[in-house]
């Protein structure tokens, strides 16, 4: 291979390196160790990956031709070998590489190791599909590389990525605990509520200020790409599962939170109980679902579902034929706090968090009858700026992340 071989990579590297912003950086960014030789970063499409470590790039190096990024999918791998790549990179001098959209590569896992041990020196930062599977691996990455996953924009980053307001992230504990103060600074800044019905229809995903008033199509159309492609790429699948998978997905958005009679999704979709929670649960690694269960949850046990939810309010908006308040507040929940913490279905009230705090979430008139007299006991309530007591309201539990 010579240098003029890999120059259209170059020049897409460079195009999209001089686009990149560094005005607003996700939650990861800070928390990623840099100096691993190997890093993976997992997450849905759309929630800013590859942004995340052009960034990266943008701010460590001062000779910017001292690495490579380079997307796998790109049709220059249809003619060209990754592995004569990285020889030709290596004997060059980089001695770090950045793959994106590891998944598009047969056997990525097998390839990402063999890098490791015969380039002792190099360092390898790779993204993919939420849906990678690295524990499942046949290949033996976890002792080599630290795995991180991006999940989609806080309400707290979101406040921060349109210029409102910045606010640093709290703990499940902090917030129980001085919610009231926090809640008092945070208004005194900006138009909370307001801000906090626009997250809901479209703040999650940092695409949607490009994609203007067509967000909720481009979104829609990420999910299908989603099934079609990288759940094609990542996991053994036919195209009849990939049929099935889109009407399941299409039985739960249309009445979701979805209390799930596997028996009868099982004859729906004319399949067994074990492929029916097979495509629930890669649906909720795409992060396309999230499957809230008395248990917790083991990839290895899986486990039949109390409620299925999508995975947050914006998925809603896109592909839910109804999108009822109630429903709403319990999705945002839902996907805020479990960025965090463990949750599961309760007895009592809505969620379990922990294994400890109990939360039961509505509106500002919400009451504590179902859940009162039970230690760690909480309302999570809408329309409210300012809670007291037990009352936190909905939008802090946006601050977490």
């Amino acid at each position: 291979m010579e240098q003029q071989d890999i120059i259209k990579l170059i020049n897409v590297y460079h195009r999209r390196l001089a686009l990149v912003s560094m005005d607003f950086k996700r939650y990861l960014h800070k928390a990623i160790n840099w100096d691993a030789r190997m890093i993976g970063i997992k997450g849905a499409r759309g929630v800013g990956k590859t942004t995340l470590v052009l960034q990266h790039i943008k701010e460590t190096f001062d000779n910017v031709d001292d690495t490579l990024w380079v997307s796998l999918d790109n049709l220059w791998f249809k003619t060209h070998d990754v592995d004569d790549l990285v020889e030709h990179l290596y004997v060059r001098g980089i001695r770090i590489i950045f793959f994106d959209e590891v998944h598009k590569c047969k056997n990525w896992a097998e390839q990402l190791k063999n890098f490791y041990d015969e380039y002792p020196d190099l360092k390898i930062v790779y993204t993919g599909s939420s849906m990678l599977e690295i524990d499942n691996s046949k290949v033996d990455l976890a002792r080599r590389q630290i795995l991180y996953t991006l999940s989609s924009m806080s309400f707290r980053e979101y406040l921060e990525y349109i210029g409102e307001v910045s606010i640093p992230a709290i703990s499940i504990e902090q917030l129980l605990s001085n919610h009231v103060e926090i809640a008092m600074d945070v208004t005194a800044k900006t138009m909370v509520m307001r801000h906090f019905e626009d997250y809901i229809n479209h703040g999650c995903y940092p695409f949607f200020k490009e994609s203007g008033i067509d967000f909720h199509q481009q979104l829609a159309a990420t999910v299908n790409l989603v099934i079609e492609s990288d759940m094609v790429a990542v996991t053994d699948v036919t195209y009849a599962t990939i049929e099935k998978t889109k009407k399941l997905l299409s039985i739960i958005a249309g009445n979701v939170p979805f209390v799930p009679n596997v028996a009868k999704l099982c004859a729906a979709l004319e399949t067994t109980r074990d492929s029916c929670l097979r495509m629930l649960y890669a649906l909720e690694r795409a992060n396309i679902l999230s499957l809230l269960t008395r248990e917790l949850k083991s990839y290895k046990h899986l486990v039949s579902p109390e409620k299925v939810y999508l995975n947050n309010t914006n998925l809603m908006e896109s592909l839910a034929s109804k999108s009822e308040i109630g429903n709403k507040r319990e999705t945002f929940f839902m996907n805020q706090v479990e960025q965090v913490a463990s949750i599961q279905s309760a007895p009592k009230g809505d969620f379990l968090v922990s294994g400890k705090y109990l939360f039961e979430v509505g509106g500002a008139d919400k009451t504590f009858l179902q859940i009162k007299d039970i230690p760690d006991s909480y309302l999570a309530v809408d329309d409210t700026e300012i809670g007291h007591g037990n009352r936190v309201p909905l939008w802090m539990f946006g601050l977490l992340y």
